[in-house]
């Protein structure tokens, strides 16, 4: 037993007895030590994007003088992991569904000044702002962007998940009118995202079609074509 003064009084305390204050702030800071290793050490969290503020459908550039330009999807977006360790992007790639029809864009490129194929992204927690080219496989290449309302589904598949996770998803319209200067040679579509009617707005340019390795170096007097 031990005496305490309180208020000018003294009370028996037996030994052991742990003065209540003390004894909130200990399990305070044990509960925020758990919680701080279980946001850090132990929570997965997930894979998250924005929403992109342009979306662009239309023709790749060639890859060859004679092999037809591929269709591509591009966007710009923000990845961004929801745990402090970060997750891993085995791959990604974008479903564009129309009616009856679905098309998958499976050849995920992603850079800026320098363009490289996607394949094990780390994604931290203040995320990762790139391009990304998503391109139809070569049996694709009859994929033609025709008039009618689409679906546009971006998917990752994410390390240690065992399923694909949907980031992000959008729906579109194409118009006939719109269609019909798709089949141009060197005419894309972009979305642009409006923030007052919150909707993209669509808009078609045209650009020529980057030459083709070879072609530039012939049109240069270098490449074997002359003679």
């Amino acid at each position: 037993m031990r005496l305490v003064p309180r208020n000018g009084v003294y009370f028996r305390v037996r030994h052991g007895m742990s003065d209540p204050v003390a004894l909130t702030i200990s399990v305070l800071a044990l509960a925020i030590s758990a919680t701080t290793a279980w946001l850090t050490l132990f929570r997965r969290g997930t894979i998250c994007m924005t929403q992109p503020t342009v979306i662009y459908l239309g023709p790749d550039s060639p890859r060859s003088s004679n092999r037809p330009a591929l269709p591509k999807i591009y966007l710009r977006t923000l990845l961004f992991s929801t745990s402090k360790r970060g997750r891993v992007v085995e791959s990604m790639h974008v479903s564009l569904e129309r009616a009856e029809t679905r098309q998958n864009f499976s050849v995920w490129v992603h850079g800026d000044e320098k363009l490289v194929r996607g394949s094990g992204l780390f994604v931290g927690e203040t995320g990762v702002a790139a391009s990304h080219h998503f391109l139809a496989p070569d049996d694709g290449s009859t994929f033609k962007f025709l008039p009618g309302r689409y679906l546009l589904r971006v998917n990752a598949k994410i390390l240690s998940d065992n399923s694909h996770k949907q980031l992000f998803s959008q729906e579109l319209e194409i118009t006939p009118a719109l269609a019909a200067q798709l089949e141009q040679p060197g005419v894309g579509l972009y979305f642009d995202w409006g923030p007052d009617s919150s909707r993209y707005l669509p808009h078609i340019e045209q650009r020529p079609p980057s030459p083709a390795p070879e072609d530039f170096l012939v049109a240069l007097g270098l490449g074997g074509g002359r003679k």
